[in-house]
């Protein structure tokens, strides 16, 4: 995951400790971590990772934190695979919604998650830096 994320500019960049929590919270139920993998793998030891999706649950609301596809899988539908399977898994707990922040920018991201049903629902001035940029919030209803 590490790997794919240091080769997307404009996902979040975490730690290697930042990742292992996730895994941890896992663990609770705190966090949702979705994985595809292409059909076969690199080696026995390091699996070959297309995309994923990282989400905080704090009821009602699912945060979605980050989200990375592979740069050669893009326009396939990955992306809007792992964000209905949050949906479906917010659902099932009986959240109110889904929320995330964004790069003003990342005009592919805000597409696929405007087409998702999400609607702009505020913004961060300067939020970002390098470069100095505006955090556009979502939101997207599920009841």
């Amino acid at each position: 995951m590490i790997h794919l994320e240091r080769q997307s500019p404009g996902a979040a960049h975490w730690s290697e400790q930042q990742y292992a929590a996730v895994f941890d919270d896992a663990k609770s139920s705190r966090r949702l971590a979705l994985v595809v993998e292409r059909a076969g793998y690199v080696s026995a030891e390091r699996l070959s990772v297309t995309g994923f999706l990282v989400a905080h649950h704090l009821a009602p609301e699912w945060e979605l934190e980050n989200i990375v596809v592979a740069p050669e899988a893009r326009g396939k539908g990955i992306g809007t695979r792992l964000v209905r399977e949050l949906f479906a898994r917010a659902a099932r707990s009986e959240s109110d919604s889904v929320l995330l922040e964004v790069r003003e920018s990342n005009q592919a991201a805000r597409a696929l998650y405007e087409n998702l049903g999400f609607r702009e629902s505020g913004r961060r001035k300067s939020y970002y830096s390098n470069p100095l940029e505006d955090a556009v919030l979502y939101v997207r209803m599920l009841r």
